[in-house]
């Protein structure tokens, strides 16, 4: 089955094109709705508000998942024995697990729906992350970070879809944006809960060996959110557009009813769409939605592999392989020095520790690092004060959501396809003048607004992807973008220690290159700007 997908083009400095384009989304009382009329006549209110708010937890547990052990490290270094390799391969795992899923996942979410997905993926996460706050090793760890990584990639494409797909296409470009505020948050949450947690020592023994320190329960509070959200969305409803394409239209008038009631605060049976468009029947004339119903678990799957066969012909070939790309190298670009920051702090800091509090370029301070300048001790100690490597943490991150924020207000003026373009050139700017840093503030400066260029690029890709392929693929799509774009970060951590030890300008210069190179990709991207869920 081949989906048609629509695009409008619509110029957004045009008022006119925006006026004919509201006027396309009309409510037709005496015809059936689709979709996007349908989700226009709820309005935007108070659900809203109430789904952005579970989502932070949600949005919480993938940024814990992937960043925790960064802070984790300088606390358990001792007791996990860990080298430079060892925290390079911890960063990678992650993604390893997230890599070796986002198939399955995206396809389960896909042809089974987006809510069970989420209920089920982040109680899963919840458990993973118990378990590595329990480890006693190094190989435990890695076991729990691969494992935690295989299940969150499934809730976090999902959470992506779910939220789109309760916004009409007049909000669905500031969706995105909203996400990265909130995962932008988790990161400033993160280094909160280090300074409180990890800066005590605890160190507890039950038995004769099985010991808990202050990283375990770090650890173990950093599970929550996976469990709250998990537990939240079981009351929360499908979105309308999967149950619209399954032939579920009696259920999505029913959700569309009560959030039109809740947005309005007005009764269930003033919603003006009586009747939605029959899509299954649109798509394919040969089905009803009562066969779409009527499907067993196996045809299920198989129906599911079978749509599948459209990503992989024209139109979507092409452009699957586009997004994929981009955010290979954003991803890569991204998410190799973000991890890597807490590390290059805590050299800074250690630099300004032996000196009296002073500070110098940023290639001398980090010299530490280098593997062949570390020299060797015969006794494993943690230094405990890291104040300033936290307070540095945070800066980045709060910066990381003063960027969304701003680009929340210009994304609808500028366009998503022109924002990439612009932040791409100006974030690799940033990450290549790293290596010129003459001090620590400087160093500072470039690393937040470096991380929050290129963070608000991968967020926006995943919207373009939103926007680019069907719901049918929507979420297989956003997976295998998000795998292929995870490779890049479990790349970049497996081969930055070599960069460290080849000089201080490799690093920097790779990050910033690859930033360059995706400003020059966005380039032919489609624009997708107030285009219509198809």
């Amino acid at each position: 089955m081949t989906v048609q997908s629509n695009e409008t083009g619509v110029d957004l400095n045009n008022t006119d094109s925006l006026k004919e384009v509201n006027k396309k989304n009309s409510v037709n009382y005496n015809e059936p709705a689709d979709f996007e009329k349908a989700i226009s006549a709820t309005k935007w209110g108070k659900f809203n508000i109430l789904l952005y708010i579970i989502a932070i937890p949600a949005g919480w547990s993938s940024i814990f998942e992937t960043t925790t052990m960064s802070y984790v490290f300088p606390a358990a270094q001792c007791d996990l024995d860990l080298t430079l390799e060892n925290k390079g391969f911890l960063n990678s795992v992650t993604y390893l697990g997230m890599i070796s899923s986002a198939f399955i996942w995206g396809f389960l979410c896909d042809t089974l729906g987006r809510k069970k997905l989420l209920c089920i993926g982040l109680l899963l996460d919840s458990f993973f992350v118990l378990m590595t706050g329990l480890s006693q090793n190094y190989t435990t760890v890695v076991i729990g970070k691969f494992l935690g990584g295989f299940i969150i990639n499934g809730p976090f494409a999902a959470l992506t879809c779910y939220v789109s797909e309760f916004h009409c296409a007049h909000h669905r470009a500031r969706v995105q944006m909203v996400l990265g505020i909130i995962f932008s948050c988790g990161t400033v949450v993160l280094p909160l809960l280090a300074w409180g947690i990890l800066t005590l020592g605890f160190d507890f023994t039950l038995g004769e060996s099985f010991k808990i320190h202050s990283w375990n329960i770090y650890l173990f509070i950093c599970a929550v959110p996976a469990l709250i959200s998990g537990v939240c969305f079981m009351f929360m409803p499908e979105t309308p557009k999967f149950l619209m394409t399954t032939g579920n239209n009696q259920k999505a008038l029913e959700i569309f009813q009560k959030v039109y009631s809740l947005n309005t605060g007005k009764p269930m049976d003033t919603y003006p769409v009586k009747l939605l468009v029959d899509e299954v029947s649109t798509a394919d004339s040969t089905k009803t939605a009562q066969d779409v119903q009527d499907r067993s678990k196996s045809q299920v799957l198989k129906d599911g592999f079978t749509q599948l066969a459209p990503l992989f012909s024209a139109p979507y070939l092409c452009k699957i392989l586009l997004v994929c790309s981009m955010q290979f190298l954003f991803m890569m670009s991204l998410n190799t020095l973000r991890l890597w920051l807490p590390q290059l702090f805590q050299a800074i800091n250690d630099y300004q520790t032996s000196h009296n509090g002073g500070t110098s370029s940023l290639c001398e301070m980090i010299e530490s690092l280098r593997p062949s300048n570390v020299t060797v001790i015969e006794k494993c100690e943690v230094n405990l004060d890291n104040f300033q490597v936290y307070i540095n943490s945070m800066v980045v991150a709060f910066t990381n959501v003063l960027g969304y924020v701003v680009v929340g207000t210009l994304i609808n003026i500028l366009g998503k396809k022109r924002i990439l373009n612009i932040f791409a050139i100006i974030g690799g700017l940033m990450g290549i003048s790293l290596y010129f840093a003459q001090n620590v503030t400087t160093t500072l400066l470039l690393a937040a607004l470096y991380t929050t260029f290129a963070s608000v690029c991968v967020n926006i890709m995943l919207a373009v992807v939103v926007d680019l392929f069907p719901t049918t693929l929507r979420t297989m799509c956003v997976s295998l973008t998000m795998m292929t774009g995870r490779m890049g970060p479990m790349i970049g951590n497996l081969v930055f220690p070599y960069l460290l030890a080849s000089g201080c300008e490799s690093p920097f210069f790779f990050v910033g290159c690859v930033l360059i190179c995706c400003a020059f990709l966005s380039c032919v991207l489609p624009n997708t700007d107030l285009k219509s869920l198809k």
